[in-house]
């Protein structure tokens, strides 16, 4: 379905309020594509009939369904590799040295935001399983978010293809962590308890989730205005230890939204320390 003149910014003034994606004319395709035959299936002969639906009608499946179709990316195991060696070697083992300075040994919270089908929360978890000998006498909790719910339930059942477990930079890992159930790769119980998973809007107050020593925050503000990145990174910033730490995406930085954010570089990785800094108003 083709976009027609006055839809594109309707459809993206929509797309931004939903999700906090923000998109331009340069993505036009990817609305025609993504958003086209969800249109059709809604018995719509426009995108302009999709955007009155999904902003007066209040269909939440049809909403559901335009979320899922924008925010769908793919991710790999321990992609990028770098983030889950300085998790190792430095951002897990410093948070524990700092929960014990403070009298709380054993605890650890982790929040990977926008975990998309699990990749990365479970990855955590074998990180500091293998990191961990003793792990299950720790307080230990995972909590991995996304906006859609589709993707999320998939997450929860940690049941992958095997050609992609095999894309992995830590193919001893895979070995170790999976079974076998027919032609499917499932992850292990002992990891998967590790792992909580909830819906959740990144524009959203998120208080609810609490404070966090380390958030996985990667390759999402990308897809942010500003604005919006900076609205979002204050939130994160709140719900972050004193000595919590942040994780992004390979190619982002925070130049634009955050200049006032020291970045550090560990095994690699680029991180950041903002329960360190005044608070983003």
């Amino acid at each position: 379905m083709k976009l027609r003149p006055g839809e594109l910014p309707l459809i993206c003034g929509l797309v931004r309020s939903l999700t906090g994606v923000a998109l331009d004319e340069s993505k036009a395709y990817l609305i025609e594509n993504r958003l086209g035959t969800i249109a059709e299936e809604a018995g719509c002969t426009t995108l302009n009939e999709l955007y009155f639906k999904l902003k007066y009608e209040g269909d939440t499946d049809l909403t559901a369904k335009t979320v899922e179709a924008i925010t769908t990316h793919e991710t790999n195991w321990f992609r990028d590799g770098a983030p889950f060696e300085a998790l190792q070697y430095k951002l897990a083992p410093e948070s524990i040295d700092a929960r014990e300075q403070k009298g709380q040994p054993r605890t650890l919270r982790i929040w990977s935001a926008a975990c998309s089908t699990g990749q990365e929360p479970y990855g955590i978890a074998m990180v500091l399983r293998e990191m961990i000998p003793d792990i299950d006498s720790w307080s230990i909790e995972i909590l991995a978010t996304d906006i859609s719910d589709e993707t999320l339930r998939k997450a929860a059942e940690g049941r992958y293809a095997p050609h992609d477990v095999r894309r992995s930079q830590r193919p001893e890992a895979m070995q170790r962590w999976f079974d076998t159930d027919g032609d499917v790769s499932v992850v292990k119980p002992q990891i998967r308890k590790m792992v909580r998973f909830e819906r959740a809007n990144l524009l959203e107050n998120l208080n609810r989730f609490g404070t966090f020593d380390i958030v996985f925050l990667r390759n999402v503000l990308i897809y942010f205005d500003v604005a919006t990145r900076r609205r979002v990174l204050g939130q994160i910033q709140r719900m972050l230890q004193p000595h919590g730490w942040l994780m992004l995406g390979a190619t982002e930085n925070l130049s634009e939204a955050c200049p006032e954010w020291p970045a550090e570089v560990h095994c690699r990785a680029t991180v950041y320390r903002p329960g360190m800094l005044p608070i983003i108003a």
